[in-house]
């Protein structure tokens, strides 16, 4: 009974913090580490105590994978980018690069795949809608993550 309770608990935390870092991308253009690391410590808890959605060692897969797939993007986006102009910011920060590697350990190499190919598509959809240059990532990576997290559970 214990058991069922601290895993809704973990669950929830999780939710509030996905539903935090959503918020505070959008509004601030910032993803802040005080909601990102509960939601890796959630990760980890589920995943070594429960083995939900994934066991740990493909959670510990997708984590690096995520985090250095994402490290290398930024990487090359800013080394192209200043080579134009040297006072110009990064289309991809840090907080995207630890919200991936979040996001690899959440879902694995599989469902991290999922996720990114629904948020690039819903984010896409939304610049396009909205025209503009700016499009925050992490509110269509955590509604591609929650797909991802469906798809897993219900569907493989």
């Amino acid at each position: 009974m214990f058991s069922t309770i601290f895993f809704y608990a973990v669950i929830l935390v999780a939710i509030w913090c996905a539903y935090r870092i959503s918020v505070t991308d959008f509004r601030r253009r910032i993803i802040p580490d005080v909601y990102l690391f509960p939601l890796l410590l959630a990760g980890l808890i589920l995943s070594a105590f429960y083995a939900w959605p994934c066991d740990i060692k493909t959670a510990a897969i997708g984590a690096v994978f995520g985090y250095a797939m994402s490290a290398i993007i930024g990487v090359i986006f800013d080394i192209r980018l200043r080579r134009r102009d040297p006072n110009i910011i990064s289309p991809i920060g840090m907080g995207d690069i630890k919200l991936l590697g979040v996001g690899g350990l959440w879902l694995g190499t599989t469902g991290l795949a999922i996720a990114l190919l629904c948020a690039c598509i819903l984010g896409g959809m939304w610049s396009h809608r909205k025209h503009q240059k700016y499009i925050p990532f992490a509110p269509f990576f955590v509604c591609g993550g929650i797909l991802a997290l469906i798809a897993i559970t219900f569907l493989l």
